[in-house]
């Protein structure tokens, strides 16, 4: 069990390092997940459609997209956090089939007991490897597979190879989306090489940032979306546009890529560290 600070926040060391739950003094159910003072989930249990990230945001509005409203998704989250996206899609989407992979045991018993699913919620959580579950999943069981996977604030090496990414290919269904979170700052090299991974395997993609993480100007996170049809770009612009802090839907991903050759696993590295005092306004 953690210790009980002021202000009702939680820290207790788990596998990753020190967990902490937060509580958000405007929102009376709402709590941020920080993780060696690394920003890692925001939940509100009243309001799971309350994304507070918004990179969040911007993977909702993906999955919004990729099916008719309501509509039940089966859906493989690699990286569970404080189980955001599950529960979002629990609410939009009820009675959805969903699986999250997360590598940290203590921390999935941490957010068990306090920050409890819905018992409505269809939503089984594995501890395990990310790379590790999708060799024993069958061909074709997913109509989305969320990645967003961190080891500290870096997502490990062998989650950014091209070998990885067909294996997410694999377990998708041929009608299926990945929806991936990817950090990283200027010049955007490892965002570069990672659009050219995912798309040796998933070919029809596009990008959703903030305009100034997208020409290299900052530290941020880009939203892929990908699959093996036409992505929904017009709706998803709109969606971005009209965000609380607005993105840009990238769609030439040629020029973007630069002619960045995919990534394997002898070759592939963690994402960028994020630089110092990122995260130091966060509380």
């Amino acid at each position: 069990m953690g210790q009980r600070k002021g202000s009702g926040r939680l820290v207790e060391t788990v596998a990753s390092g020190v967990a902490e739950l937060i509580p958000d003094s405007d929102r009376a159910a709402a709590f941020s997940l920080m993780l060696d003072g690394a920003p890692q989930s925001y939940v509100d249990l009243d309001d799971p459609l309350h994304l507070e990230f918004e990179y969040i945001r911007r993977m909702a509005a993906a999955i919004d997209l990729i099916a008719p409203p309501g509509e039940r998704l089966r859906a493989l989250h690699l990286g569970g956090g404080a189980l955001t996206l599950p529960r979002y899609i629990a609410a939009t989407r009820p009675g959805s089939p969903q699986r999250v992979v997360e590598i940290d045991g203590p921390l999935v018993e941490m957010i068990r007991r306090e920050l409890p699913l819905s018992p409505k919620a269809n939503v089984r959580v594995r501890v395990g490897d990310a790379r590790a579950a999708l060799e024993g999943m069958r061909d074709g069981g997913y109509d989305v597979v969320v990645l967003d996977v961190f080891a500290g604030a870096r997502t490990p090496a062998h989650l950014a190879s091209v070998e990885f990414i067909h294996e997410v290919a694999r377990v998708l269904d041929p009608a299926g989306w990945l929806v991936a979170n990817v950090a990283d700052g200027p010049p955007l090299r490892y965002a570069r090489a990672q659009v050219a991974t995912i798309r040796a395997a998933l070919p029809s993609a596009c990008l959703v940032a903030d305009a100034a993480v997208l020409r290299g100007r900052r530290f941020g996170n880009l939203v892929v979306l990908a699959g093996r049809t036409p992505p929904p770009v017009a709706e998803l612009t709109r969606r971005a546009a009209g965000d609380w802090f607005p993105g840009r839907v990238e769609t030439d991903l040629d020029r973007f890529a630069g002619g960045t050759s995919p990534v394997t696993d002898s070759a592939a590295v963690a994402s960028p560290t994020p630089p110092a005092g990122l995260f130091s306004n966060r509380k």
